[in-house]
């Protein structure tokens, strides 16, 4: 998927989950979506090209990166924390989990009684099977 695509899927997957919106903290050219004002993802640009970073798992980044060549370290953020997703061959619903799971990693820091979805039960409300962890599609 081309960079503009990779964004447009990134932000209609961020709109659809609870408490989230789209700030831009950092002036233009930068849009930030974060949960009750913790952030989880960052799409912005690099040399023209349209990325989208994501928090993630240490291990999970770790493996992420190794397995897609699209995923590399967080641009401009903590190496072990985050990771950028570039413009190649992502599918779609592997993005959009991705996604799900930044915003999940962050819920989880929030007080309980402040989070708008319980972490555990949120991908099973939704319909989904758990974590998408390293075994995502490629194209």
């Amino acid at each position: 998927m081309d960079g503009t695509v990779l964004q447009e899927t990134v932000r209609a997957r961020a709109l659809e989950l609870p408490a989230a919106a789209f700030e831009m903290p950092f002036g233009p050219g930068s849009e930030v979506a974060k949960v009750l004002g913790k952030m989880f993802l960052l799409l912005t640009e690099v040399k023209g090209e349209p990325i989208v970073v994501l928090k993630a798992e240490p291990r999970d980044a770790e493996a992420l990166r190794s397995t897609h060549p699209e995923i590399t370290p967080g641009y401009h953020m903590n190496k072990r924390h985050w990771i950028t997703l570039s413009p190649g061959g992502l599918e779609a619903e592997f993005v959009r989990e991705l996604v799900t799971d930044s915003y999940l990693l962050v819920v989880e820091t929030l007080p309980q009684v402040r989070r708008p979805v319980d972490p555990q039960t949120f991908l099973a409300a939704e319909g989904g099977t758990g974590s998408s962890s390293t075994d995502g599609p490629a194209a």
